[in-house]
């Protein structure tokens, strides 16, 4: 290949790399979108397309989408004797005049309060004015991307000027015993001690969770109340069952018993995750690993994903099974950060951390060596690493995942607030965009 060739080639897998990770920057900005039911009546398959992946983006998992074909005149022949959902979107390929024409035939059959976005060919700027000014609700110029459906559809349900919703971070190891938990403690204290917000670390593991012992908390409420109770949950209840772990880190534990068996379906521990997340800044969830509907939905509509793995060929082979499945289940999501722990274990023999990270296409956010003395000291004692040994350069690199998972660009010294601040309406708990 000549140089020419080269450069040029270089050129283009760049470009597409960049294409790429501002797709991935734009799916970041927007906002999940509510419990709404939307009804999509297309004239090409690429729309179709399009839109049937929209609606499998975890962004998409609370609405209900259902794809037709035939365009506005196939809705209008449908709603003359169905019911309209909250949403419906159009594609018309037409004229100006035939689409208005059409539009107006679709707006005798809509019922008060359905939203109605068009998906046209024409970029004409009087035609989405005349259509503006008809009441319709959006009008998108074809081709469109799957994106570009998610944030038409969430601008028209997110309320202007409404605080961001807090982020939601979780944790989960490659094999059982990996240290994902340990990991998600120390990162929750260092998010809460550096930065000076809020956050709530929730223990999803009700049989055996640890982090009730690694705060040296025994509350005698948490998630199982929660999860048991949804109809209750509110702000006032949450606060209620959360254990206050310093100024700004707040536990809401696991019961870590056995009197009886966890099952639980998919959607189980959305309203506890949605109020916190309305509530805070950060939501930290230590999931266990096992695999359930709940686990895997849980994963996947997470803001970040966070997978610990010790350097040996379980957690490689576990490792490899969860990187694929995120990449189908969040195709717009940057892919889930790598953590390496109790590397360099004497006596044991390891995958080096090159090899380990390339068979799984990432690059090791943090390396945590073997450390039986530090660790095995903060575990009992019920500490952190901070507060067991602060110059442990250990420390630094918990602090580096917290900087990588918040998005932060540096450290700033906490704030003197309250606990939970805004849950009790103070001034100081506003989130972090």
């Amino acid at each position: 290949m000549s140089n020419l060739a080269f450069d040029e080639a270089a050129t283009e897998a760049a470009a597409a790399l960049t294409d790429a990770e501002s797709r991935v920057a734009d799916a970041a900005a927007v906002r999940p979108v509510p419990r709404i039911s939307i009804q999509a009546f297309c004239e090409t398959p690429d729309v179709a397309s399009t839109i049937e992946a929209a609606a499998s983006d975890r962004r998409m998992s609370r609405a209900h989408v259902k794809v037709h074909m035939g365009g506005v005149a196939a809705a209008v022949e449908f709603y003359g004797s169905a019911p309209t959902p909250n949403l419906i979107m159009v594609e018309n390929r037409q004229g100006a005049d035939q689409l208005v024409q059409q539009l107006e035939q679709l707006a005798h059959v809509c019922d008060p309060g359905s939203k109605v976005v068009v998906i046209g060919g024409i970029n004409d700027v009087a035609l989405y004015r005349r259509l503006g000014q008809s009441g319709i609700s959006e009008y998108l110029v074809a081709p469109i991307s799957t994106v570009q459906v998610i944030k038409a559809i969430a601008d028209l349900y997110v309320e202007p000027g409404a605080e961001p919703l807090g982020r939601t971070i979780a944790f989960i190891g490659g094999k059982g015993g990996a240290g994902s938990s340990m990991v998600a403690h120390n990162v929750a204290w260092a998010i809460a001690k550096n930065y000076g917000n809020d956050v709530v670390l929730t223990d999803l593991d009700l049989a055996f969770g640890t982090a009730g012992l690694d705060f040296n908390q025994d509350p005698t409420q948490g998630i199982a109340d929660a999860v048991n109770a949804p109809s209750r949950v509110d702000e006032t209840f949450l606060d209620r069952l959360l254990s206050r772990c310093s100024d700004n880190l707040s536990l809401l534990a696991a019961p870590a018993t056995l009197d009886r068996t966890y099952d639980f379906e998919e959607g189980a521990f959305e309203p506890v995750i949605d109020i916190a997340q309305a509530s805070v800044p950060t939501v930290v969830l230590d999931l266990p690993h096992m695999w359930a509907g709940w686990v895997r939905k849980t994963l996947i509509a997470a803001d970040e994903i966070v997978l610990t793995c010790e350097p040996d060929l379980a957690n490689l082979r576990n490792a490899k099974n969860f990187v694929d499945l995120l990449k189908q289940g969040r195709s717009h999501d940057a892919a889930p950060r790598l953590v390496i722990n109790r590397f360099g274990m004497p006596k044991r023999p390891e995958i080096k951390t090159a090899e380990f990270a390339g068979a799984l296409g990432l690059e090791p956010l943090a390396v945590i060596p073997f450390d039986a003395q530090l660790f095995g000291t903060a575990a009992n004692n019920g500490q952190m690493i901070a507060e067991t040994d602060g110059k442990s350069p250990i420390v630094g690199q918990f602090e580096e995942i917290a900087k990588a998972v918040t998005g932060r660009a540096e450290v700033r010294r906490p704030q003197k607030a309250g606990l939970f601040s805004r849950l009790r309406g103070g001034k100081s708990g506003k989130k972090s965009k």
